[in-house]
């Protein structure tokens, strides 16, 4: 282990206030948007010589001392070039940031092994979550890593495939009929209750560790693409708004202490089918209204209230980013695209990155598309027409 500061106030972005932490409501009493750890006032700095990202940014993430033992392996996933993509699309520069290979199979688990280590430090003995798939297994399988107890809620839609990989790890699972939004905040008044810190999408400690994504990438970059002499962008799904929150503030972290000059262009990206914070983006809207009627194939971004809209919208704004939406068609298209030409093969939810790559043209500089979870936890959502599958006798081959 190696020790850090611990960073145990949060603040709100909204009205500047800083507040005490607490698990069970991680949210300004005013505003009601997600506090986010406070950094340190003192100049943080990068530590060249460390071999893992967590002992290399140690200055800027949240812990008293990290602990390898709590870890599954997660981070440190490749930044893949799409030649062919790049060629056959016009869009010079094509990267793709491969999150499938984390443990659990998506980008989630960066998080979860930050908050993790926050309930160990804090005494947590149950751990928990609200969740469309992805983080329901991540939250379960780091909970099983530290000896924890686990309880976690799903939509009633979740795929079979998701609920199981929750399950297998030893974690309570239940279905959930009605509505996601008001589940996110009973799931704090029960963790209250039952002293379960439920880590859910905009956690403080799980956007800290989406931070270590954006460190990564401007780790395989380097420096000189963030000079202002060319324009990165980078593509992120978006559903509650953690993960995008997570990447603007590690880049914010960066050139606040003078280790780059410029800032890339964010772009999130929604299905049109549930885009909330994209419609308030065009709208120019401070604040997010709830989505009618959500209905996408990309359910781990299917969210038609997310709590962390509002803070979304402002960070995008203040970051010079952009928010988007891409159809139901660019979506599989997409996924297809991945797949056949490039051997990727990703949910729809982290399609959306290059749908919307498609759609805004290429750029000055390089493009990196932020594939967060993996299509094999989706495969009842693929059309069986469109694959190439034929079945004879022996003989007949």
């Amino acid at each position: 282990m190696y020790t850090v500061p611990l960073m145990n106030r949060l603040a709100c972005l909204a009205c500047g206030k800083a507040y005490p932490l607490d698990i069970h409501d991680p949210f300004c009493p005013v505003h009601g948007w997600p506090l986010l750890v406070r950094p340190s006032s003192r100049r943080r700095r990068i530590k060249d010589s460390a071999d893992s990202i967590y002992e290399r940014y140690a200055d800027f993430l949240p812990w008293r001392r990290f602990d390898p033992a709590l870890s599954l392996g997660e981070g440190g996933t490749p930044l893949l070039a799409l030649r062919r993509l790049a060629v056959e699309l016009g869009l010079p520069g094509l990267l793709a940031k491969n999150e499938m290979v984390n443990p659990t199979g998506s980008f989630k688990d960066r998080g979860t092994v930050v908050a993790v280590q926050k309930a160990v430090e804090l005494g947590v003995h149950c751990v928990g979550t609200i969740s469309t798939g992805n983080m329901a297994g991540s939250t379960a399988a780091y909970a099983a890593k530290a000896g924890l107890k686990s309880l976690i809620f799903v939509k009633e839609d979740t795929s079979r495939e998701k609920i199981a990989s929750a399950a297998v790890y030893g974690a309570s699972v239940i279905k959930v009929r009605g509505d996601y939004a008001a589940l996110f905040r009973r799931s704090f008044e029960i963790g209250r209750e039952r002293r379960i810190y439920f880590m859910n999408s905009v956690d403080p400690f799980r956007i800290e560790g989406y931070k270590t994504g954006g460190y990564e990438i401007f780790e395989a970059l380097g420096p000189d693409a963030f000079d202002g002499r060319q324009r990165v962008r980078i593509f992120v799904p978006v559903s509650a708004g953690g993960h995008l929150i997570g990447l603007m503030r590690a880049f914010l972290d960066l050139k606040e202490n003078g280790v780059l000059r410029s800032l890339p262009r964010f772009v999130g990206v929604q299905a049109a089918g549930c885009a909330p914070v994209a419609r308030a983006f065009a709208r120019g809207a401070a604040s997010v209204k709830r989505f009618p009627r959500p209905r996408t194939t990309a359910h781990a971004i299917s969210n038609p209230f997310p709590p962390g809209g509002d803070l979304t919208l402002r960070l995008l704004r203040e970051c010079g980013g952009l928010m988007t939406s891409v159809s139901e068609r660019a979506i599989l298209r997409a996924q297809s695209l991945l797949a056949v030409r490039e051997g990727l093969f990703c949910d729809p939810a982290s399609a959306v990155a290059l749908a919307a790559a498609q759609v805004l043209g290429p750029g000055s500089g390089t493009d990196v598309l932020i594939l967060t979870g993996s299509g094999l936890k989706t495969v009842e959502d693929i059309d069986p027409r469109a694959l190439n599958i034929r079945e004879c006798g022996l003989e007949e081959i």
